[in-house]
């Protein structure tokens, strides 16, 4: 079964996501972001800024298909054809179907009502249907 983890209190969803990816492409894991479109641009320009000594490869699920199975981040607005199930990080509201074919699944949840609102909703829906669930809340971690 897929294990489930929030990141609660996160200050800032894409550089968070960007620091998380480094160390989960650092480790050898291959990982999938999902979000919606205008997210999934901003992260892939983050990607390529944050930090200049440390690119973290990555591409869109709608690239080549032979670079997109050979690269370890890929970010898709849809996992119908993701290369590969190992982790999901989810940046988005809504509850991504599809995401019980991966092993590990990440949810970034920010200090925005909004977010925190919607968050509450997924969490109840993984419950609901058996996930166990790990939390981790950033606040007082020293997490920016």
């Amino acid at each position: 079964m897929t294990e489930v983890a929030f990141h609660f209190n996160v200050p800032d969803k894409l550089s968070y996501s960007c620091r998380l990816l480094r160390k989960a492409w650092s480790s050898g894991a291959r990982v999938v972001v999902t979000a919606e479109a205008d997210m999934l641009d901003r992260l892939d320009q983050l990607l390529w800024t944050f930090s200049p000594l440390e690119f973290v490869p990555h591409c869109h699920l709608t690239g080549i298909p032979s670079t997109v199975s050979a690269t370890p981040v890929v970010l898709a607005g849809s996992l119908e054809a993701c290369p590969h199930h190992e982790v999901l990080v989810n940046l988005g509201h809504q509850v991504p179907a599809g995401f019980e074919r991966f092993e590990r699944f990440i949810e970034l949840v920010t200090l925005a009502d909004e977010d925190r609102v919607a968050a509450r909703g997924r969490w109840k829906h993984y419950a609901d249907r058996g996930y166990a669930m790990k939390r981790y809340d950033l606040a007082g971690a020293g997490a920016s």
